[in-house]
């Protein structure tokens, strides 16, 4: 069922004296993987007496390893499971029946991969870290005896009304009232039940709403629960998530702190940052809604309509063929902007020409906005997104949900004008400054986001 992706490694592994054995095992969906594999690179850094097996699907591996692993460690060793998908099953575009076939199979293809990697360290596990959607890692864990770690990979908030579920619906009910706000939580009186992400009120039968409700119940038997995210962005959620935990580990955001001594020279083939160096302090516009899901083609071509009639300066991240949702005839070379099939994100938001960001309010591009000092123009689709945009615009106050939620020409010319025009704009800018900030001191060496990774080096290498 597995095998050893990186052979080159076996060597190197050799020659060190390996004295710990830790299993990570992923989930190969959305942008799940790369967090994870972030935070054990960290973890191989500060402890390489320790073997690190990073388990995930050979797509997700392939993918994650083309970018080589720092020649430094040589402790992180891939291996790779099946994907569960029944022969000649071609993958809808929705990947909820995908990941509904890829859980089913996990548990044994899991316990199956843990025990090949043992054998081919000849090292026991110790620990096992993973995405916090696999729930049932708790009964896995409990067998072995050894202690799990969870990784959410999402921001405190969500995972908040994750772990509060059963607490939400005793009191809300089966409320129709959208405008009733959950102010029974610290910090949640400007949330509202649109707000919430799916399943928590309501049907949660589906793939996943059934799996983040078992994962909310289970997470509190974990031994320490990490996130990407730093304790003084949140500090009520914090504090109420770290009461329902044994440990709750702030260890982000993980975009400030580089996971080897020497980061790799940034890939910009496609002249990104020269490009913005030409350009005002504040003035362009970035545009990408990240890579799981992309907006319907209308939504495109209203977007592509306002760069044309504005002649804002933008980035736009594109996936696909651009001339799809341009008008006919229309000569690109016209536009006021760049087309890329991709950008390097955290250095386009931390470039000072880059002024707001049209984003899908996932939580790494929130957190890279902050470090980048970026308010947003929020269009959320599915799961935390939602939850997102309200904490960005309506708590936060560093962003802006486009008017009726949709793409549409009139909402985004808008939306771009109040934050690159308007002093609603710079006061926006001020206040991400403010929590730019606080992430700094986080990650700086007595900050609170190194002493949580202490903690989370001195669990997973006990």
């Amino acid at each position: 069922m597995s095998h050893q992706l990186i052979s080159t490694m076996e060597g190197d592994l050799k020659t060190q004296t390996l004295t710990h054995h830790v299993a990570a095992l992923a989930f190969p969906f959305g942008t799940h993987a790369g967090p994870l594999l972030s935070l054990v690179l960290r973890l191989a850094a500060a402890a390489p007496h320790v073997v690190f097996s990073f388990i995930t699907t050979s797509k997700a591996n392939t993918s994650l390893f083309s970018k080589s692993l720092p020649s430094s460690l040589p402790n992180v060793q891939a291996y790779d499971i099946l994907d569960g998908l029944p022969k000649g099953f071609v993958p809808p575009r929705n990947h909820e029946v995908t990941i509904g076939f890829f859980l089913k199979a996990a548990p044994a293809y899991f316990k199956r991969a843990l025990k090949d990697t043992e054998a081919a360290t000849g090292l026991k596990i110790g620990c096992l870290v993973s995405d916090a959607f696999f729930w049932f890692l708790e009964d896995m864990a409990e067998e072995m005896k050894v202690p799990w770690v969870p990784v959410w990979t999402g921001g405190p908030r969500s995972l908040l009304v994750h772990v509060e579920t059963d607490f939400i619906r005793q009191r809300l009910g089966t409320s129709g009232d959208e405008e009733k706000s959950l102010d029974f939580l610290p910090g949640f009186s400007k949330v509202k039940i649109p707000d919430l992400p799916e399943g928590i009120l309501g049907n949660s039968e589906s793939t996943v709403g059934s799996l983040l409700y078992k994962m909310g119940q289970t997470l509190p038997k974990a031994i320490a629960v990490a996130i990407n995210s730093f304790e003084e962005l949140e500090p009520e959620v914090v504090n109420l998530l770290k009461s329902r935990f044994q440990k709750f580990l702030n260890v982000g955001p993980f975009s400030l702190i580089t996971s080897s001594p020497t980061p790799p020279l940034i890939k910009d083939d496609s002249g990104c940052l020269e490009w913005l160096d030409k350009h005002k302090p504040t003035s362009v516009a970035y545009i990408s809604f990240g890579s799981v899901v992309a907006p319907p083609p209308h939504e495109l071509a209203a977007c592509a309509q306002v760069l044309i009639e504005t002649g804002f300066p933008f980035i736009w991240s594109f996936r696909g063929n651009i001339e799809d949702v341009l008008p006919k005839g229309f000569n690109k070379s016209g536009l006021n902007g760049k087309i890329v099939p991709w950008a390097p994100q955290v250095q386009v938001l931390g470039h000072a020409s880059t002024g707001v960001f049209l984003t899908h309010c996932g939580w790494n591009s929130i957190l890279e906005c902050i470090v980048g000092g970026v308010p947003m123009i929020c269009r959320p689709f599915f799961g935390d997104q939602k939850l997102n945009m309200n904490t960005i615009e309506a708590v936060w106050e560093i962003g802006v949900g486009i008017e009726g939620g949709v793409i549409t020409k009139n909402g985004v010319i808008k939306a771009l004008e109040l934050t690159l025009k308007h002093k609603e704009g710079n006061e926006m800018r001020e206040k991400i400054k403010v929590l730019k900030n606080l992430a700094q001191q986080a990650v700086a060496s007595n900050g609170s986001s190194p002493q949580a990774f202490s903690t989370l080096v001195e669990i997973v290498t006990k």
